[in-house]
């Protein structure tokens, strides 16, 4: 319970104290200088995932990091199992990068600000015809150069049996012809979503970033098969969670 507290303070007074970057990001933006607005905005995310992960207590297992391509946008692509899992990859990765995510966290005071200025987009999952329109703009993202982060599953699966990976989600990788970079987030669940009165700090959280899928060349056959083929590899590499 007390790593939980000190967890959701860290959040909470983290989103606080980024209000005073604000006005350097905003002078940034206006200067027209978007590669240094994006690096300063990325940076300030950077820094608060961090400081959450540290606060959580949580027993990090980290490995892949080097997977991570430095020289081309790429479709960061993880199973979700909690809210926290936004905050991990925030911390660990470096690049600039944005979310594909549910409108309600736009909605959040600070949060919503960071989350506009690194480039996330928001999905209504319950207009179709919108969320199609946030698939066209990842693409869109990633062919400008920005990297994206989504979650195939498409809501959170809290400890439970990985779902299915959905199609769509694949989509703005395929038709920018950049890598999809599978990420596997095990024991993230026990760190919010699961029994806060257990979680002590001594819990495993898993995380493996696998090395990129190229898509460029896929046959029509392997990209119907994307999503399965990189749901099986993530619920493979898995340790902490049953998924039977």
């Amino acid at each position: 319970m007390i790593n939980s507290f000190r967890y959701q303070c860290a959040v909470v007074l983290g989103l606080l104290k980024m209000a005073l970057n604000r006005p350097k990001c905003n002078k940034l933006l206006k200067s027209g200088d978007m590669s240094a607005h994006d690096d300063y905005a990325n940076a300030v995310v950077n820094k608060w995932g961090k400081r959450c992960i540290k606060k959580s207590g949580a027993d990090m297992e980290i490995s892949g990091l080097e997977n991570v391509p430095t020289d081309r946008p790429v479709l960061f692509v993880a199973n979700h199992q909690s809210n926290y899992d936004i905050l991990v990859l925030c911390g660990l990765l470096k690049c600039n990068k944005g979310f594909v995510a549910k409108q309600e966290l736009g909605k959040i005071p600070q949060l919503g600000y960071w989350m506009v200025h690194t480039h996330c987009l928001f999905m209504d999952r319950n207009d179709m015809k919108q969320s199609m329109q946030t698939i066209i703009q990842a693409y869109e993202q990633l062919k400008n150069g920005y990297s994206m982060i989504i979650f195939p599953e498409g809501t959170r699966s809290k400890g439970g049996p990985v779902k299915e990976f959905k199609a769509g989600s694949f989509k703005p990788a395929i038709k920018a012809k950049v890598p999809v970079v599978p990420i596997t987030l095990d024991g993230t669940f026990k760190v919010i979503d699961g029994d806060k009165d257990k979680f002590d700090g001594t819990d495993k959280v898993q995380v493996i970033i696998h090395p990129p899928i190229e898509t460029a060349d896929l046959s029509k056959e392997e990209i119907k098969e994307l999503p399965s083929r990189v749901q099986k590899l993530i619920v493979d590499s898995m340790k902490y969670t049953k998924n039977n």
